[in-house]
């Protein structure tokens, strides 16, 4: 029975595949998908990627369509760089709690008591964030975006382990809003001690929005596509992984003779994972749900992605 469910699964996944590419081509759209969605998804995109990587993609793209495969302030990043674009998202559900834990007012509060900073927020945030930003950053490039920054004093949001671990490297003072990543957050030391004791010969390599105890235990520290980059090109043909398990698609293609073992069967972003092939179809035939970003907002928010992309152009 099991057999038989799977065979009609993938019989349907390949119907599902035809008329996407058919869509596709009919649109002049292009597919962009995250690391972290599901394994039939990353298989019909024409770009996979972190949130660096899908920005910088999405700003080069000639196509009139923008199928954006992640969550929706990734799709509002897409937007905001290719305003007269159609950019459509699978499922409107699909957001980011971290995002979600800034807001402008909360922001503007504190941009009063620091006049002299800077902010500098994770590109995890909504375009209204962005707004009220002086210049957006990803986990890859953050070092470099804080150091550009003429101030001493930077505001940081929204992700505060990532903010901890980024601090490490600059002499600004850094002001750390208390966001996190409910899936990277959860991680613990005990998580990762129980798989070392199981793998002792097993690199840890994790993502930097884990907490500050989880990353000073790791062997390797570094954004999606550092980690992807870091196991292929080891010599180590065993790892401990500390990230979103969406990963695994791309970490075995790369190295199908390496062994990945998951830190926590818990690490599966439930956001990421609402999107689904058969929703990717009915987006392109509908051109539904797409991303608004009003104009004020965008133009604002746009200086601070460009900022980010003339700072840290690849």
């Amino acid at each position: 029975m099991e057999a038989l469910a799977l065979q009609k699964k993938e019989q349907r996944n390949a119907e599902l595949r035809e008329r996407l590419l058919q869509l596709k081509k009919e649109r002049n759209a292009i597919i962009l998908a995250h690391f972290y969605q599901r394994p039939e998804i990353q298989e019909v995109a024409d770009f996979i990627g972190d949130s660096f990587g899908l920005a910088q993609k999405a700003k080069e793209t000639e196509a009139d369509v923008i199928l954006f495969c992640g969550v929706h302030f990734m799709g509002e990043s897409a937007k905001i760089l290719n305003p007269n674009k159609t950019v459509i998202i699978p499922d409107e559900r699909a957001g980011c709690p971290m995002a979600d834990m800034v807001n402008v007012e909360g922001l503007r509060k504190v941009k009063a008591q620091h006049p002299n900073a800077k902010v500098v927020a994770y590109i995890n945030t909504s375009a209204d964030v962005k707004a009220e930003t002086h210049i957006c950053c990803t986990s890859s490039n953050a070092q470099r975006v804080i150091e550009s920054v003429d101030s001493d004093e930077i505001i940081w949001v929204p992700d505060k382990n990532l903010g901890h671990y980024v601090s490490q490297f600059t002499s600004k003072k850094m002001i750390i809003w208390e966001g996190y990543c409910n899936t990277h957050d959860q991680l613990s030391v005990q998580d990762i001690m129980l798989m070392k004791a199981e793998y002792p010969e097993a690199l840890v390599v994790v993502h930097p929005e884990c907490r500050p105890e989880v990353v000073a235990l790791a062997d390797y520290v570094g954004s999606t596509t550092g980690i992807l980059k870091f196991c292929k090109e080891s010599s180590k043909k065993e790892f401990i992984i500390g990230t979103e398990d969406g990963t695994r698609y791309m970490l075995e293609k790369d190295s199908p003779n390496k062994h990945f073992y998951y830190a926590s069967k818990y690490l599966v972003c439930p956001n990421m994972k609402v999107n689904t092939l058969k929703k990717c179809v009915e987006a392109l035939e509908t051109l539904k749900p797409q991303i608004y970003v009003p104009e004020h907002v965008a133009n604002a928010a746009r200086a601070s992605l460009e900022r980010m992309l003339e700072v840290a152009p690849g």
